[in-house]
């Protein structure tokens, strides 16, 4: 039997997890987590409810709720009352949350200028538009979303 030809699934996993060391290494001096980054970014992105912005973010709702209650503890961002649904809460940035996300998003941004310094300029831009083909595309679903599948459990005898 012949294993697999490429092993996508080791490359990716393998460049995740490589990006978000070294995103977290670049955010590690303004003290914020690349998920707190990631939360902020999304918040700023539009008014959106703190459900939201969890799937935004690909975060489960138990780990969102951990992180803005960080994010609201060191001022940065605050949960409001939704005005349409009073029930949802609109995650906002502070001032002070906004003029973090300016600096973090200048350390991000070099994070991955320096990610894909080692290719040539058209390898960086072919490379991030198969990547955007494919998550809008074949792997839209998040996989936080995706219904695992589980064996079926064994007959007992």
């Amino acid at each position: 039997m012949t294993g697999p030809r490429i092993d996508l699934l080791f490359l990716l996993n393998q460049s995740a997890h490589a990006f978000a060391a070294q995103v977290g290494e670049a955010l590690a001096g303004l003290e914020l987590s690349v998920r707190e980054y990631c939360v902020l970014m999304k918040a700023a992105e539009g008014e959106y409810t703190q459900n939201a912005v969890a799937e935004m973010a690909m975060l489960d709702k138990t780990t969102m709720v951990t992180t803005l209650d960080n994010l609201e503890r060191r001022g940065l961002a605050v949960r409001r009352v939704s005005s349409t649904d009073r029930r949802a809460r609109i995650v906002a940035l502070t001032p002070t949350g906004s003029a973090l996300l300016e600096q973090a998003s200048k350390a991000y941004n070099a994070a991955v200028a320096a990610a894909l310094e080692g290719l040539a300029p058209s390898e960086g831009e072919a490379f991030i538009e198969a990547l955007q083909h494919l998550v809008e595309g074949p792997w839209a679903t998040p996989s936080h979303t995706m219904t695992l599948r589980r064996r079926a459990p064994a007959s007992g005898s």
